[in-house]
């Protein structure tokens, strides 16, 4: 009897928290880490142990966004969110929370001093951004940071350890920033409404496609010229990459945001196929 209460209540509050975790932004940078890995030329273990790693920080960023926004989610009824809704209880999250804090400190220096160093502050960074960087006009920041960390921490993973190419991390830096741009546009009125004021809700609605987009596109301009692109399919991505920019200046509803999204997707293959 004691058992079968036990599964349903664990049936219940595992999918609840996983969902706090944020898995689809997770789940996206653990795969661009291991794209970055692949194409840094890490194999076997040393790959897994840097997805791991990621994992780990990204959850803990996950779980520490719903706990810190736990209050400003009721208030606006964000019944999406499993926290706010009651579905998982704060002690819950706060032990998984802590949890994938020990496990990333340990996994990320198992990389090596230098790599799980970089890789800690890419995590602290996206804590920063949870607790209260998120509400000014230096939203992007942390954002720039841990993306454009993220890709020297792979890199420094490696054995031996070694820097990427200086357009590396600059281009990823950028696709944080156009993330954090577009990852916000659709809960700007929410934020506003619980005092949430960070560089996507200055520059508004109607221009914020415009202005990802830009970035985005800037992003590849980076990378081809870090790299002196001539491959076909690279100068065919670019091309891509100005007529998706185009979409996104002159279309109409959600066809700028999802030209934005698709030129994200490019600037990711570009990153991990360039070098």
């Amino acid at each position: 009897m004691g058992d079968d209460v036990a599964r349903r209540q664990a049936a219940t509050v595992v999918p609840a928290l996983v969902r706090s975790a944020h898995p689809g932004p997770a789940l996206a940078v653990v795969v661009l880490s291991l794209l970055v890995g692949v194409a840094a030329g890490l194999e076997g273990g040393r790959l897994l142990l840097v997805g791991l790693a990621v994992l780990a920080g990204q959850l803990s960023v996950g779980w520490s966004n719903d706990l810190i926004d736990e209050a400003r989610d009721r208030a606006v009824g964000r019944t999406d969110k499993p926290l706010a809704a009651g579905q998982v209880s704060s002690a819950t999250v706060r032990v998984a929370c802590g949890s994938a804090l020990v496990a990333t400190l340990v996994l990320s220096l198992a990389c090596g001093l230098v790599a799980g160093t970089v890789h800690l502050l890419c995590v602290a960074s996206a804590w920063s951004y949870n607790t209260g960087v998120k509400s000014t006009v230096w939203s992007w920041a942390p954002y720039a940071a841990s993306f454009g960390g993220l890709v020297v921490f792979v890199s420094l993973a490696g054995e031996p350890p070694q820097l990427p190419p200086w357009w590396a991390p600059v281009a990823a830096a950028l696709l944080g920033v156009g993330a954090h741009l577009l990852n916000a546009l659709p809960d700007l009125d929410e934020d506003r409404a619980t005092g949430v004021r960070g560089l996507p809700h200055r520059i508004g609605a109607r221009l914020l496609p415009a202005v990802a987009t830009s970035v985005l596109v800037l992003a590849s301009v980076v990378v081809a010229a870090g790299t002196g692109i001539t491959r076909a399919s690279s100068v065919a991505a670019l091309v891509l990459v100005g007529l998706l920019g185009l979409v996104a200046l002159v279309g109409r509803g959600r066809l700028p945001f999802l030209a934005a999204v698709g030129i994200a997707l490019t600037d990711v293959v570009l990153l991990v196929t360039a070098g």
